[in-house]
């Protein structure tokens, strides 16, 4: 691979590849955290180098707490990967939200349970900042690519639930009355890490169904949501095409300088493995190398 690829794409369910990708090449890598979902595709799109990751892995082997979201986004930030474009089926908590309808999510509620959270630990702290936990320039940008694309709606949260079960009637109500506007079991700890690794981070969630809320729509189902997700998937490739091919947005600092403003524990007190670990990560950092464009 001659080119570092500036732009990632984690595909959730029913996205398992990138049309129109050229020049493409498989690539491994190795990561202290484990493997990674699959191998990385990447390849160009335009004059774009970017990579492709499928989360749940080719042929969804992986349920959602089964995904080492460690090792795909550490492996994102040793490839060179400024911009991470996650792309999650979801159930809508909205009326107004239709299925098929698409939502670019700017808040999200973390209901996992047996999931890392953070690369960090083992002799080093950092707390990043997660108030806005999608980075906005991104999101707009996606949001422009999306017009005369797909149905879709601007802001909203997203209630990252563990699953693989969906939910009680109970818990569907529940959430409802928070004010959530999507449900799903994939985005969390993705967007956490992917502030602590320094990378813009925005989600195109595809809504496929009401939950179990709805009285008048029948309960989720495998069938019914895979129905719909085909449709959302073809939107989704378009929005991505469209971002991809049209022009690059700035970096938020918020975004690309987060573990810099974050990082509680003195240079010369990091552990050497550690830092070895963290190399992608913490390099830029402790050298002050200014971040991609």
């Amino acid at each position: 691979m001659t080119e570092r690829p500036g732009i990632a794409v984690i595909g959730g369910s029913g996205l398992y590849e990138m049309e129109g990708l050229t020049d493409i090449e498989e690539v491994r890598v190795e990561t202290p955290f484990g493997d990674p979902s699959d191998a990385f595709i990447t390849g160009t799109l335009g004059d774009e180098r970017m990579v492709f990751l499928p989360r749940h892995g080719r042929g969804h082997r992986l349920l959602p707490h089964e995904i080492n979201f460690r090792a795909n986004l550490w492996g994102l930030k040793k490839l060179g990967v400024a911009r991470v474009i996650s792309v999650s089926a979801v159930g809508s908590m909205k009326e107004e939200i239709e299925p098929g309808h698409l939502v670019f999510v700017d808040q999200f509620i973390d209901r996992t349970r047996q999931r890392p959270t953070s690369f960090f630990g083992d002799g080093v702290v950092v707390h990043v900042p997660m108030a806005d936990p999608v980075s906005p320039p991104l999101r707009q940008a996606l949001q422009d690519a999306a017009e005369g694309a797909a149905t879709f709606h601007r802001g909203g949260t997203y209630l990252c639930m563990e699953g693989p079960q969906f939910s009680t009637r109970a818990e569907s109500f529940l959430y409802r009355s928070w004010g959530v506007s999507v449900i799903g079991m994939t985005n969390m700890p993705e967007a956490k890490l992917a502030r602590e690794a320094e990378m813009a981070y925005a989600t195109i969630a595809l809504a496929t169904d009401y939950d179990c809320w709805h009285e008048e729509e029948e309960s989720v189902s495998v069938d019914s949501v895979l129905q719909i997700l085909r449709a959302n998937v073809e939107k989704a490739q378009a929005v991505i095409r469209n971002y991809v091919l049209g022009p690059r947005e700035p970096l938020c600092p918020m975004s690309s300088r987060a573990v810099r403003s974050s990082l509680m524990t003195p240079k010369d007190r990091i552990p050497p493995e550690r830092r070895r670990a963290l190399a992608p990560i913490l390099d830029p950092v402790l050298s002050d190398e200014s971040p991609p464009v």
